[in-house]
C-alpha cells in the first residue's frame, strides 16, 4: 500500500508570474497629481475609473467635428533607455499627436496614454509620465487616462514602449481639409527643435557604424552633449497656430514627420496643386549637417528621411504671409519662407543649389501622390 503523499500544492501568484499589482496601483497614486495639472475646461483629468469623461460643451464648441489621432516614439525610445533619458519621451509621444489633430485645425481636447513593459520600474514610469503631463501642458489637452501594462516575457529587463492616443475638435466650418489651397500660395516653415522622432533607426545605425561617443560633447557644439542634441523632444506647435488658424488664415498645414519634406506636404494637397521647397531658403541646422556628413546621405535622401530644420509647413495666401509670420514670430516661432504652391501634379519637389546641403551640384528630388 503507497504512502499518502503529504506534499501541498503549489500556490501561484500574478506576482510570482512577474506582474507587480501593487506597484501598479503605487504609480497611479503617484501619476495623479500629474494628470490633475493638465484640467482645462471640459475635463476633471482625474484618474482611476474605466474610462475619461470630455464635456465638449464646457470647451466652448458649438458646431464640432472631433478629430482622433494616434502614434508612437519609435526607436528614440531605444537611446531613451540605453542612456536614462526618459523625461522627454513623453513630450515626443504628445507631440507626433497634438501635431497631427493641428493640421486638420482641431484643437487638442484630451490625451490617453499606453505605457508597456515586461517589469515595472515606478521611478521610470513617473519620469515618463511626468514628460506626458509636460506635454498635454503645452499642446493645451488634459491627460484624462491610460493604460500600463506589465507584461513579462514580452519585452527585455528595462524595455518599454508608448503609445498615444489624442482627440480633438474643430468648429465645422474652420476645419483644414486642403480645398482652399490654390497656385500661388506660399510655404511657410516653422523650425524643428531637432530630430523630432523620426529617422531614428538611421541615427542609431550610424551612432553603432560609426562609434559616435554620446556621452560628450556634440562636435557641432561643445556646450552640449551629442545624447542631448538628439533627444531634444519635439516641438508642439498647436498654441502659436490656433489662432491664426481660427482667423482663417492658414489653407492648409503639414506636420514634417516619417517621410520627410517629401513625402508629408503632399498629403494636405489637392490633386491640381505642386509643391516646390526651396532648401536653400534656410540653414542647415548643424545636428542635420552633422548627420548628413557621417552618413554621407544624399540631399534627396535627407529630404525623404529627416525633417532637415522645418517641423511643420503652412500653406498661406501671399497676402496672408505678413500677419501670419508676425503673429507667430511673436508666439516665439522662427519662420522661414521656403516657397510656394505651383499648378500641376499632387506632389512635392524639394530643389537645392550645389550650396544646399553639403550638394556637390544642383539637386532636386520629387514625389508624387
Amino acid at each position: 500500500m503507497s504512502e499518502p503523499n503529504d506534499t501541498a500544492p503549489t500556490s501561484y501568484s500574478y506576482a510570482q508570474a512577474g506582474v507587480n499589482i501593487a506597484a501598479g496601483n503605487a504609480l497611479v497614486r503617484a501619476i495623479a497629481p500629474l494628470a490633475k495639472s493638465t484640467r482645462r475646461p471640459g475635463a476633471n483629468a482625474d484618474l482611476g475609473g474605466f474610462g475619461g469623461f470630455f464635456d465638449l460643451k464646457a470647451a466652448g464648441f458649438r458646431d464640432p467635428l472631433l478629430v482622433a489621432a494616434n502614434d508612437g516614439v519609435g526607436t528614440k525610445l531605444k537611446l531613451a533607455i540605453d542612456h536614462n533619458r526618459h523625461d522627454t519621451v513623453g513630450i515626443d509621444l504628445v507631440a507626433m499627436c497634438a501635431n497631427d489633430l493641428i493640421v486638420q485645425g482641431a484643437e487638442p481636447l484630451f490625451f490617453l496614454d499606453y505605457f508597456a513593459t515586461g517589469r515595472l520600474e515606478n521611478g521610470i514610469a513617473e519620469r515618463v509620465i511626468a514628460g506626458i503631463a509636460d506635454g498635454c501642458l503645452q499642446a493645451g489637452c488634459a491627460l484624462i487616462g491610460g493604460e500600463t501594462a506589465e507584461m513579462p516575457g514580452m519585452y527585455a529587463d528595462g524595455d518599454y514602449d508608448l503609445a498615444g492616443f489624442c482627440v480633438g475638435a474643430v468648429e465645422r466650418d474652420e476645419a483644414l481639409t486642403g480645398t482652399a489651397v490654390a497656385a500661388g500660395d506660399v510655404l511657410l516653415g516653422l523650425a524643428s527643435s531637432g530630430v523630432h522622432s523620426n529617422g531614428f533607426s538611421l541615427v542609431r545605425r550610424l551612432a553603432a557604424d560609426k562609434g559616435w561617443k554620446l556621452d560628450r560633447p556634440a562636435l557641432f557644439d561643445n556646450e552640449v552633449l551629442l545624447i542631448d542634441a538628439l533627444m531634444a523632444p519635439t516641438r508642439i506647435y498647436v498654441k502659436p497656430l490656433l489662432p491664426v488658424i481660427r482667423a482663417g488664415q492658414i489653407h492648409a498645414l503639414a506636420h514634417i514627420t516619417g517621410g520627410g519634406l517629401l513625402e508629408n506636404i503632399p498629403r494636405v494637397l489637392p490633386e491640381d496643386c505642386h509643391a516646390v521647397v526651396d532648401a536653400d531658403a534656410w540653414e542647415q541646422p548643424r545636428l542635420m549637417a552633422f548627420l548628413q556628413a557621417q552618413g554621407n546621405i544624399e540631399p534627396e535622401e535627407m529630404a525623404r528621411t529627416f525633417n532637415c530644420g522645418i517641423g511643420m509647413v503652412l500653406v498661406v495666401a501671399e497676402e496672408n504671409v505678413a500677419a501670419v509670420t508676425a503673429a507667430l514670430s511673436n508666439a516665439g516661432e522662427t519662420v522661414h519662407r521656403i516657397g510656394a504652391i505651383e499648378a500641376g501634379e499632387k506632389g512635392c519637389t524639394v530643389r537645392g543649389s550645389a550650396e544646399a546641403w553639403s550638394a556637390r551640384s544642383a539637386w532636386e528630388a520629387t514625389h508624387n501622390g
